[in-house]
């Protein structure tokens, strides 16, 4: 059996579903930095010759609204700077941006956005991506980001979309209607986000039809 090019690494299973037309092995990290390490090395292990960390991101630049694909050049995280693959990157559409953030949790305050984006100048953040590339650097391969914004820069995140999500990367009910019942003025909030959250998927879901047809080109190499 011939052995698997590219593999994808993304936070929830609803954004597993949105990359199953590419037909490439997908791993979910379920929304924690160790989770999206352990499914990079899962990957690896079952022949990755290249990994993709998508899904969707926390907007920092103020520019971007939801919905738009970013394509990073670069990464930080950890202290540490990782270069995307150019090849790899030039597979996805988006708007090509300097730098991408890798965190170890949520950046839920919009007054911390606003600090990253200051200190930083990354463009988004996401909690999978610095596990992927080091994980990708550790191998030897390459890797890239592809990312699309959900919450942007002027908006925060409820406290129910921050425990929504279990260890398998599903969204629990009754942890989202528990954190509303002890905030329910934060109701718009989650409407809103929800909103956002819709607009990056179908961002996502269009841009997987040009990167099938990139990959059944070939242009991935």
């Amino acid at each position: 059996m011939e052995r698997p090019g590219l593999a994808i690494v993304v936070g929830m299973r609803s954004e597993a579903a949105l990359f199953a037309p590419l037909g490439v092995p997908v791993g979910v990290g379920g929304g924690t930095v160790s989770g999206a390490e352990a499914a990079a090395e899962r990957l690896v292990a079952a022949g990755a010759r290249a990994l993709l960390s998508a899904g969707l991101a926390g907007g920092l630049d103020p520019m971007l609204v939801p919905g738009v694909l970013v394509v990073p050049r670069g990464l930080r995280a950890q202290g540490r700077s990782f270069r995307a693959d150019p090849a790899l990157a030039r597979m996805l559409p988006g708007r090509e941006v300097t730098l991408a953030l890798g965190v170890e949790r949520p950046v839920a305050a919009v007054a911390d956005k606003r600090r990253l984006w200051r200190e930083t100048g990354a463009s988004i953040v996401d909690l999978e991506s610095g596990a992927v590339a080091r994980v990708a650097t550790a191998h030897g391969l390459p890797f890239a980001v592809w990312r699309a914004v959900c919450d942007p820069a002027a908006r925060g995140l409820p406290r129910a979309a921050l425990v929504a999500l279990d260890g398998r990367g599903v969204v629990a009910p009754w942890r989202v209607a528990g954190a509303l019942l002890a905030a329910p003025r934060s109701l718009p909030a989650l409407i809103a986000l929800a909103g956002d959250a819709r607009a990056a998927r179908g961002a996502l879901r269009a841009g997987v039809g040009v990167v099938g047809e990139r990959l059944r080109a070939g242009v991935a190499g």
